[in-house]
This record gives structure tokens, C-alpha cells and sequence, in this order.
């Protein structure tokens, strides 16, 4: 007898030897993944559960959601789930639960509130501020004296910068509870942050004058100089007259790229933004306040007091420089002398400024590129 029973008790034994696995078993490499697939054991549910692929899923949620349940024990046990995804701070899912839960319709208001109010909580967080204000709007059509849903919509209007509501919403709410520590905090910001909006406008609207004062009293000077402005091509200017008097400001709204424009200083005088321009070496130079008494010979001077690295043979002299512009209607030259002032230059009854930057070029007297620049090119003195 007990020869049998050690002889059974062998045969067992040799079922766990060998390479046989237990039916059903883990496979060795993969059984992380595997485990993941219990229920149970599960880091994150599939968005979509097929009944086919996870039974086991499929059961355990038909359990939880029991259509033969009512819609009020339905919604609620949405809205549960959506309480617990709003403690782990997982909005989006928290959001989708009490969404579910809405879509069940119940008859229970108190529960409708809740949901529409904890879900104005979860959108608030998400960021979705108009999304939450919408449903703090449906809590309290459900339910007038909800004090969060009445907090939280506040709370939305404040962030969508609507001051004025958020401190109606406060005042209502404190209505029916006067120390509710929450709106009170909030209506002191809003009613701050409503005061600091009205206070930045009034600046706005006042430097918004002040600049206009000052583009006018700027397009004065320049016409008081008989200086032209290069018409800006827009539908609107060209049924305007181009007489300066109707030319549209926005002709000297233009900058260059280091920010600087024509200014009138209050001693009255002009400074100009100037460009400066080197046909044969493609270089620039940028002066962003050239004033209108000074000459150009001066300014020449200080641009070449060190030859530039791209002169490589030394050549632009300030004595042996020659200044043109360009009629861009006619295509011609003119040349300047650079004894003159800016305000000289800009009067010639034939330069008009361009996007408020006047511009000239530079050329070396006498020198083989010069030749052939000015080669065929209608040239006045």
C-alpha cells in the first residue's frame, strides 16, 4: 500500500519536470504583457472594450453598468467614476463620466446639478473655461441656489476676463450665504482686476490720441517742407488725391528693422531714418537719426574714419564720394552735393520719400564701376 501510494506521488512530482508549461500558463517573455490584460491587474482600461477580446472587461463593466439598473442609479454611478478620475486629476476621463451620466436623463435634478456642476469643475481645470461656464449656467437653471455651481461659473467668468459678471455672480451668490469665504475673494478680484482693465484702456485710449495728435502734427512738418511722400499703393489711395494734405498717414507708419522712423522734435526740426546704399559692394549703411540741418559730408565723414572691411582697396573716401537718388517714376538720376543738408535733399521738387526712409546711393568719383553704373543711365545735376 505504501509502495503505491510513493509510486503515485513520484508520477506527480515528474509533471513539474521537463519542458511541459501548465495549460494555459504565461509564456516566459511576454507574461508582463499578459498579466496586464486581467482585469484586475489592468494600469490603464482600453477607451473602447470589445466583448470579444476582453470577456472578462466586458462582464465586469456589464456588471458596474447594469442596463437593468434605473437612469438615476446609472448617472450616479457616472457620477462616481467621475469623482474618482477628479481626485487622481484625470479631467478629460472625469469629464466623459459625468457626461455619461447626463446622457441618462434621470429625473433626479439634485443629481443633474451635481453632474453639470463637477463637470464645470473638470472643463475648469482642462482650461475650458466657456465649456465650464456653460454648464454652471445649466446647474443653476436646475438649481438656482447651488452654491458651487454659482462659485465655479464665477470663477469661469473672471478667467474669460468678464469683471462685471463675475461680480454679479458673486453678489447673487453671497445673497444666499453673505460669508461665504470663496466669493468674497472673488468678487475683491474681479472688482480689481476690473478696475486695473478700465485703468489700462483709459492709458490706451490716451496714447492712442497722442500718437495721432502727433502723426498729424508730423504730416504738417513735412508739408510745411514741401518734402513728397511716395503714396502708399493701397484701393483707398488710389481714388485719393496725391496732394500731401490727403495723403494717408500710414506713409510714415513704415520702420526699419532696427524699430526707427522720422520724428519731429519739440524744438520743431525733423530727424529722418536714412539708408545708404553701395551698388558695387551690395552693402548699406543705416543712419535712424539723421537730422534734417545737418550735411552729408559730415556724416560721411564719421561712416568712413575707418575704411570698412568690404573696401578692401580703401577707396570710399569721404572726398571722393559721389550721392545720387533715383526717380523711380522716370527711372533718372540725381545727384546730390554732399555740402548739402538732408532737408536740401528731401526739398528737390523731384524726391519722394519712400516708406519714411530716405535713401541714397553711393558711388566712388571716377572709379570703373561707377562708369559703368552710370553707363547709359539719364544723369541731372
Amino acid at each position: 500500500m505504501a509502495e503505491s501510494e510513493e509510486t503515485d506521488w513520484d508520477a506527480f512530482l515528474d509533471k513539474f519536470q521537463g519542458p511541459q508549461r501548465y495549460e494555459g500558463a504565461f509564456d516566459p517573455t511576454t507574461w508582463e504583457q499578459e498579466f496586464d490584460q486581467i482585469p484586475i491587474f489592468m494600469k490603464n482600461a482600453p477607451t473602447e472594450i470589445n466583448p470579444k477580446q476582453n470577456p472578462d472587461l466586458a462582464c465586469l463593466q456589464s456588471i458596474i453598468f447594469d442596463e437593468e439598473q434605473s437612469s438615476e442609479e446609472q448617472a450616479k454611478t457616472y457620477k462616481n467614476e467621475g469623482n474618482d478620475y477628479f481626485k487622481e486629476k484625470d479631467y478629460k476621463k472625469a469629464v466623459i463620466s459625468y457626461t455619461e451620466g447626463l446622457k441618462k436623463k434621470c429625473s433626479d435634478l439634485e443629481l443633474n446639478t451635481v453632474l453639470h456642476t463637477n463637470r464645470a469643475a473638470a472643463h475648469f481645470y482642462l482650461g475650458n473655461y466657456r465649456s465650464a461656464l456653460n454648464d454652471a449656467v445649466a446647474a443653476r437653471k436646475l438649481n438656482p441656489s447651488h452654491l458651487k455651481a454659482i462659485i465655479r461659473g464665477a470663477l469661469c467668468h473672471v478667467e474669460l476676463k468678464h469683471f462685471s459678471e463675475a461680480m454679479a455672480w458673486c453678489e447673487e451668490g453671497l445673497k444666499l450665504d453673505p460669508q461665504e469665504k470663496k466669493l468674497l475673494e472673488i468678487r475683491t478680484k474681479a472688482d480689481r482686476l476690473k478696475r486695473t482693465e478700465e485703468r489700462d484702456l483709459r492709458k490706451a485710449k490716451f496714447q492712442e490720441k497722442k500718437e495721432q495728435s502727433q502723426k498729424v502734427a508730423l504730416l504738417k512738418a513735412i508739408k510745411d517742407r514741401n518734402i513728397r511722400l511716395s503714396p502708399v499703393p493701397s484701393a483707398d489711395e488710389m481714388a485719393i488725391s496725391k496732394d500731401l494734405a490727403e495723403m494717408s498717414l500710414d506713409g510714415l507708419s513704415s520702420e526699419s528693422g532696427s524699430g526707427a522712423k522720422v520724428y519731429l522734435e519739440d524744438t520743431g526740426s525733423l530727424t529722418w531714418p536714412v539708408l545708404f546704399l553701395y551698388p558695387e559692394h551690395g552693402q548699406t549703411d543705416f543712419i535712424s537719426a539723421f537730422h534734417e540741418e545737418s550735411r552729408f559730408f559730415d556724416h560721411l565723414v564719421v561712416m568712413f574714419e575707418e575704411s570698412p572691411a568690404w573696401d578692401t582697396e580703401r577707396k570710399y573716401v569721404p572726398k571722393e564720394l559721389e550721392l545720387y537718388f533715383e526717380d523711380e517714376e522716370r527711372g533718372d538720376l540725381y545727384q546730390i552735393n554732399p555740402e548739402t543738408t538732408l532737408l536740401e535733399a528731401l526739398q528737390h521738387k523731384r524726391y519722394f520719400v519712400k516708406a519714411g526712409t530716405p535713401a541714397f546711393l553711393v558711388l566712388v568719383k571716377d572709379a570703373p564701376f561707377s562708369k559703368s553704373y552710370l553707363f547709359g543711365k539719364t544723369v541731372h545735376q
